[in-house]
């Protein structure tokens, strides 16, 4: 027998839908028979699987462990030990802030890749700051994506309610986020500029025009340049919308493409990546619950190999800060 007591993370959602994730290789015809046959019951009456739980209800499973364990995929907290460090920023019992590196996926792309989510639950497991019972309800995971090679901040949700409460202010974009990246060019002034931009799922780019187009989205990106060295500049961007690619293809579409981003014509010799980093996350009045988040900037390090670029071009900036 098995007893679940429903935690803030499971509250909200169907009977059904909880024991789906439970018992995740059963299949629904399963689970219906056994809440007809009341070897499943809630709060100790027989439940038909489409009640709403709430916080502390209790599920009992008259099932024999053999059969639970048959069922159930998440057995072991070796499937999620991926051997990769995890940057940590800031952590609460909520939400994690992470300086991501390059060359790892925000999010899998194919079914054996290792993403900054496996690489997230791998850290919380081995420091005993969840479970591997927990992973069947709730999967932490994170909230915004960067791209494969661009590096910096990314948010994950550690409870249902940062997963849930991040992502609204990502989508509403009351988060402020900030970017750097060293650009082909000079720049002298601070510019906001709009356009609209669609993406090419054959070649995985983005086109970006001035005048509206069919199928095409809205765009704005605001930079600020931070210094200028001659043939490259270093420039601090904040994105009003934040589109597939939208930093490297605006930058490029005005002739200023990202150095090392060999996508959007920014190659550079001895650059193997684009040199953008997402920088800053400024946090505004908050809800409740993240109150004392409330105003709090938090910054993460850029790679060394952005700093020894900017090192080699004599950018007085690479010398008060230290990498990631």
């Amino acid at each position: 027998m098995k007893t679940i007591s429903v935690n803030t993370n499971e509250a909200g959602q169907r009977l059904d839908k909880l024991l789906l994730k439970y018992l995740d290789n059963a299949g629904k015809g399963f689970v219906y028979k056994m809440l007809r046959k009341k070897n499943i019951i809630l709060n100790g009456k027989k439940a038909e699987g489409s009640e709403k739980l709430n916080v502390g209800d209790e599920i009992k499973l008259f099932l024999a462990d053999e059969t639970i364990a048959k069922f159930s995929k998440f057995n072991d907290k070796n499937d999620y030990n991926t051997n990769i460090k995890l940057s940590v920023i800031y952590e609460d019992k909520d939400i994690i802030l992470i300086n991501k590196p390059v060359g790892i996926l925000s999010q899998k792309a194919k079914g054996d890749d290792i993403s900054l989510v496996e690489i997230l639950i791998s850290y919380l497991l081995e420091n005993k700051k969840m479970s591997v019972e927990t992973l069947k309800s709730f999967k932490p995971s994170v909230c915004n994506r960067l791209d494969r090679n661009t590096s910096g901040i990314v948010i994950g949700g550690k409870s249902l309610l940062g997963l849930q409460k991040m992502s609204e202010m990502l989508k509403n974009r009351s988060l402020d986020k900030y970017y750097i990246c060293a650009v082909h060019g000079e720049m002298k002034e601070k510019k906001s500029i709009s356009g609209y931009l669609k993406k090419d799922s054959n070649t995985n780019k983005v086109i970006i025009k001035k005048e509206s187009f069919f199928d095409a989205l809205p765009i704005k990106t605001e930079y600020e340049p931070i210094e200028s060295a001659g043939k490259y500049t270093l420039l601090r961007v904040k994105l009003i919308t934040g589109r597939t690619h939208q930093i490297r293809a605006h930058l490029s579409s005005i002739g200023y493409p990202i150095v090392g981003d060999n996508k959007y014509g920014g190659k550079c010799e001895n650059v193997k990546y684009q040199l953008l980093h997402s920088y800053e996350l400024v946090f505004p009045k908050l809800m409740e619950q993240f109150n004392y988040l409330e105003g709090k900037s938090f910054t993460a390090l850029p790679p060394k190999e952005f700093k020894e670029f900017l090192r080699r071009e004599n950018f007085e900036w690479a010398h008060g800060v230290q990498e990631g």
